[in-house]
């Protein structure tokens, strides 16, 4: 018997105990499939993905994101020396604030600092931490997952008592969608993103033999703290021009600005796979990383480092609330917060 979950959800074999957090509240792994073999399983932890097994051939599956076996490992993952928020929900807002301060329809706001002087993907304890609801588990030619959350005004002290629903529907064009729908209370900020590491070697290889698109011109310049400045760089002739298929970077922590709704591709010569990522957001952050310090060991005990995964966090511009030239953050109260991304998973 599952607690606490809504009856629109089918008990069965797909529904597993995670784990317990520390006031015993149980965290379950969902599992879904579509026709072509493709598997997705995410933890209400964080609404967080811990696999997603593709097939290569007729008798092999790989899993292409970095996960852990335990909900400890993702509790503990968070006290690292680098958090590396892996697969998880970012929220309220992803990226850097400045100063952990914007100023909201003339009133200045202080948010809880959890990156030096900075808040960074929504502070001490963001949606990361956080138990969702599952709201409904639909399986059927596009299986899909609805996983809820309700922020509290004031929560690390941004204003406004926020309802997130994310929802990953796994389609027939073996498609992981992500769509996030959001209201507030009153008016405030918002950023939501997917933190998931690929790796389309298969999630215990490293990533520099895969080869990486991005179809922008210019990323955010950023201080030496990764704070934007306000103003961008442009990419021609520069290393991290994307425009034509390159090997992964060694290292990468930039905003590109997006032409349009193509962000970027992935693509891995080894197994015969591509992954093109689209989205109605205005940029992609990409990030190479996962390193777990020796500390923790992921899936089938490998050593996570810093080459062993490539996010693709579409969003909007970190710190937009402070740059009024950039793309407008603010939920206004009457207004909805509507934001997808598509994984599409192909054969090459």
């Amino acid at each position: 018997m599952i607690k606490n979950h809504n009856s629109q959800i089918s008990c069965d074999k797909k529904i597993n105990l995670f784990g317990l957090l520390a006031d015993k509240k149980e965290v379950f792994s969902y599992t879904i499939a579509n026709k072509n073999g493709f598997e997705f399983s995410v933890i209400n932890y964080g609404a967080t993905i811990t696999d997603l097994k593709i097939p290569v051939s007729n008798n092999k599956k790989i899993d292409v994101v970095l996960g852990f076996e335990t909900l400890a490992d993702y509790i503990n993952s968070y006290y690292l020396p680098s958090p590396p928020y892996i697969g998880t929900t970012i929220g309220r807002y992803a990226g850097r604030i400045n100063n952990g301060q914007f100023i909201l329809n003339g009133k200045q706001n202080y948010l809880n600092k959890n990156h030096g002087e900075h808040n960074l993907h929504g502070g001490i304890l963001g949606f990361s931490r956080k138990l969702w609801n599952v709201k409904s588990l639909v399986t059927g030619d596009s299986s899909s997952i609805t996983l809820e959350y309700i922020s509290k005004h004031n929560e690390e002290n941004f204003p406004g008592e926020l309802t997130v629903q994310v929802t990953y529907t796994l389609t027939e064009k073996n498609e992981l969608e992500v769509s996030y729908i959001a209201k507030s209370s009153e008016d405030t900020i918002i950023n939501l993103t997917q933190h998931s590491y690929f790796n389309l070697d298969g999630h215990s290889n490293d990533i520099l033999n895969q080869e990486l698109i991005v179809d922008s011109e210019k990323i955010l310049e950023t201080n030496t703290e990764l704070i934007p400045t306000g103003d961008y760089i442009d990419l021609k002739n520069h290393p991290f021009d994307f425009i034509k298929s390159k090997p992964c970077p060694s290292s990468i922590d930039n905003t590109f600005v997006l032409n349009n709704e193509n962000a970027a591709t992935l693509i891995s010569k080894k197994n015969n796979l591509k992954m093109t990522v689209t989205t109605n957001q205005p940029a992609v952050h990409i990030y190479v990383g996962g390193n777990c310090f020796n500390k923790i060991k992921g899936k089938e005990n490998t050593n996570y480092h810093a080459l062993s995964g490539i996010c693709f966090e579409t969003q909007n511009f970190p710190d937009a609330p402070n740059h009024s030239h950039f793309p407008n953050a603010v939920l206004k109260k009457e207004e909805t917060y509507f934001h997808q991304t598509k994984f599409k998973f192909e054969n090459i």
